[in-house]
């Protein structure tokens, strides 16, 4: 599994869809949306949490046909199916592979980021946390989408419509937690159910990737 990683997490920088792409879109969309709503202050700090966690799932969204598109691609994945390691396991690799590569680097980029869109100071850490809770979640759900669409011509465009009604969960909670937080208001609700939402999805959907890959494979 370390052997797994450290080959994603290489092809991932040398393929240039990782770190940089993500991030790039993520500080397009924060510098724009000042342009789009107005420089005033109360207004972007109300809507800062939820802009913030839209950039954020919109570049998870852009790495996803590379999941596994490329192993499909130069047969790398028939060989991993035929490996000692288990089905699921090589999903839940890819899948930490892909947020260490886009999502950790979200996470650690959004409070900064919220500077200009004039985050309130409480707000900071609130919004880090909930998108260290959620982000992985994203990255889980985002590879189940990546198996369902792998070996389909153009298949990033349906990748994106089964995926995103799945990803609203998260938002919705993620969101809130940052929105609740950066006001002074209390979190424990939200971000109960966005601590839920990641672990289930963790536990259950490595399982459903795993057995969509096998089909896909026959």
């Amino acid at each position: 599994m370390i052997a797994l990683l450290s080959r994603d997490l290489a092809l991932a920088v040398r393929a240039g869809g990782g770190f940089g792409l993500g991030l790039a879109f993520f500080l397009i969309v924060t510098v724009l949306v000042p342009f789009g709503v107005g420089p005033e202050t109360t207004l972007l700090a109300r809507i800062a949490p939820g802009v913030l966690w839209i950039g954020a799932l919109l570049a998870c969204l852009l790495s996803l046909d590379r999941i596994l598109a490329l192993d499909w691609e130069d047969g790398s994945l028939d060989l991993l199916a035929t490996a000692p390691l288990p089905m699921e396991g090589i999903v839940t690799v890819k899948a930490l592979a892909h947020w260490i590569t886009t999502g950790l680097p979200l996470v650690l980029a959004a409070p900064v980021l919220g500077v200009l869109l004039s985050l309130p100071v409480e707000g900071y850490l609130w919004v880090f946390l909930s998108l260290a809770l959620g982000t992985p979640a994203l990255s889980v759900i985002g590879t189940f989408g990546a198996a369902l669409t792998v070996g389909l011509k153009r298949g990033g465009l349906l990748m994106s419509l089964l995926v995103l009604p799945l990803y609203v969960p998260t938002l919705i909670f993620g969101a809130e937690v940052a929105r609740r937080g950066a006001e002074g208001l209390a979190v424990s609700a939200p971000l109960a159910m966005l601590a839920g939402i990641s672990c289930g999805v963790i536990a259950v959907l490595p399982f459903a990737s795993a057995a969509v890959l096998r089909i896909n494979l026959r």
